[in-house]
């Protein structure tokens, strides 16, 4: 009988043991790896190819959500958490099951045996991500091949359409991220990020000035010397952001 390999991803060491001790019971499933936070996560599923992982949600410095945007094939997922506030948003990545610690063995079988009848694999993480209006984020996760950077909202000062990518611009430089101006106008806090333009998204706090450009459109210049167009509607959203 061919096992299915499971990847276990939680920081703390106490809770992958009891998912190890509850796997016992199961000759269908084998543990493959193990790992303590997100990113050594990202690197066993590419090297492991795991076909099940349980993934605890709240790690340090990146996610359990944000880990699974960042993978390309994911397998499927089974979420463990202390926090039952994350239950709908695991629900809505298209999870097979959601474990609430602690859990028992009787709750353990019952996500197994929806692990079992779930075959198919999900499409990928960024994809997933687009099925859920996330809580306004504080830190944006963006990978560049081999690399993985975390950008603090703070210091994005606009966002621009770069066909199907985004590219996320700081004070140090700029970040393609594949994801939707839509998701971002979602995931970003409306009193300091405003979609001036269907291609653009402007962090108000970087805004030196703003000039009339056209019969209908201004310009934005931003701190660094960016400009930036602005279109009515964006303009209409601007004015009642900034108070005129």
């Amino acid at each position: 009988m061919n096992k299915q390999k499971v990847l276990i991803i939680d920081d703390e060491a106490p809770a992958r043991e009891i998912i190890k001790l509850f796997l016992r019971d199961y000759d269908e499933f084998e543990v493959c790896g193990e790992a303590e936070n997100g990113f050594e996560g990202i690197q066993m599923i590419k090297k492991l190819t795991p076909n099940l992982i349980f993934l605890d949600i709240q790690m340090p410095k990146l996610t359990g959500f944000e880990m699974l945007e960042l993978v390309d094939e994911m397998p499927k997922v089974i979420f463990s958490t202390a926090y039952d506030e994350y239950a709908l948003k695991a629900f809505e990545f298209h999870a097979v099951d959601y474990l609430l610690k602690p859990f028992n063995r009787k709750r353990f079988a019952e996500a197994i045996k929806m692990a079992l009848a779930k075959g198919i694999q999900q499409s990928s993480g960024a994809a997933l991500l687009e099925t859920y209006q996330e809580v306004h984020a504080d830190q944006i996760v963006v990978k560049d091949r081999s690399k993985i950077e975390i950008i603090p909202v703070d210091e994005i000062m606009r966002i621009a359409a770069q066909d199907d990518y985004a590219e996320i611009v700081t004070e140090t430089g700029k970040h393609l991220k594949k994801q939707t101006m839509s998701h971002f106008e979602k995931i970003l806090e409306p009193s300091k990020f405003v979609r001036v333009h269907r291609s653009s998204i402007v962090n108000v706090g970087t805004i030196k000035k703003i000039d009339r450009y056209g019969k209908e459109t201004h310009m934005a210049t931003l701190k660094n010397g960016d400009e930036v167009l602005v279109s009515a509607t964006g303009y209409t959203k601007l004015k009642k952001q900034l108070g005129w």
